[in-house]
């Protein structure tokens, strides 16, 4: 696989500061039940990697030492790791949001079956993945067969509430472009989604995030094979939105990998571009318990252009979508 670290180092990429710290994004590892395309983390089933007990169990202290407000658990596919449902728990406890980046079709893979339940049941939100309402289209990204599992855990998601109206279940899809491009409008899309899926097959959903595919990892060597990179991160670059810097997630949140370790967003932790305490030494997730690292400056490199180019992209979708959720 390429490494495009080199190719993304040199910038001219305006580097934000932080605010006060409101959400924390925990990878708690890269195994997956899936192997996507787009996948910037290169997660699959034959990764290792997972977040040790000592780790978990001083999330929930720095959730009550930082007040955060919101916990984002993330992979792989999060719920693989086996303490995810005590931490979940633990978490909620404390009146802390939680989001599962689900991929959906965990929901049905053996020794799972009551996972639907268990989110339902601890007012978890459902962030979902689906690249597209048509089928071929999810297959030929996710793997065969991956459309059909994603559509009934939808269903079964839809049955303990999540989506419906009225319901304090929240079940919000994502959407990535297949190839190198930039999402479409975020609202028109979501729209046909709704129309799609409601109609096919009687689901529906909250929100639908647009997503803009970042050049790095599995993606960003796919780019460098094909010989798209240097255009797809021109497209980037050319669509730069100066407006979008005030509203870029890594503002406020911070990125925990398996290790512990801290980076500005998820990204950066696939690049290795590590947050930095006193003398430059990497940061823990011990060093939150008394420092949120407010005002501090975040680390960029060229591939930030796709947080800020066109609509901006963000783990809450277009930037502007995702200010006027915050502030709902």
């Amino acid at each position: 696989m390429h490494d495009t670290l080199p190719l993304l180092r040199a910038t001219d990429f305006p580097a934000p500061c932080r605010n006060p710290l409101t959400t924390l994004q925990v990878n708690l590892g890269y195994r997956c039940n899936q192997s996507c395309l787009h996948c910037h983390v290169n997660a699959g089933p034959r990764r290792t990697e997972m977040m040790d007990d000592t780790h978990i169990e001083l999330i929930p202290r720095v959730l009550a030492a930082r007040g955060v407000q919101r916990l984002d658990l993330t992979g792989g596919a999060p719920e693989l790791h086996p303490r995810f449902r005590w931490l979940v728990t633990a978490a909620r406890a404390l009146g802390v949001k939680v989001i599962d980046r689900c991929n959906l079709t965990i929901l049905s893979e053996p020794g799972f079956e009551d996972l639907a339940e268990f989110l339902a049941g601890q007012g978890v939100e459902v962030v979902a993945s689906l690249p597209c309402y048509l089928e071929d289209n999810v297959d030929a990204q996710r793997g065969k067969g991956v459309y059909g599992r994603s559509i009934a855990g939808l269903k079964r998601l839809n049955g303990l509430g999540y989506g419906q109206p009225g319901s304090s279940l929240n079940l919000h899809l994502v959407y990535n472009p297949g190839g190198p491009s930039l999402p479409p409008e975020q609202a028109g899309l979501e729209a046909a989604y709704k129309h799609e899926l409601l109609m096919r097959h009687g689901i529906v959903f909250n929100r639908l995030y647009t997503l803009t595919n970042m050049p790095i990892l599995r993606f960003g060597s796919t780019l460098v094979s094909k010989g798209q990179f240097g255009d797809y991160l021109a497209l980037l670059k050319q669509n730069f939105c100066p407006a979008n810097l005030e509203q870029v997630m890594c503002r406020d949140l911070i990125s925990v990998d398996w290790r512990g370790s801290l980076f500005d967003c998820d990204f950066n932790q696939q690049l290795g571009l590590a947050m930095q305490g006193e003398g430059g030494a990497r940061s823990n997730l011990t060093d939150l318990l008394a420092n949120d690292f407010a005002d501090t400056p975040i680390r960029v490199a060229d591939h930030c252009y796709g947080c800020t180019a066109g609509q901006g992209s963000s783990c809450g979708g277009a930037l502007g979508e995702t200010m006027t959720e915050r502030a709902a």
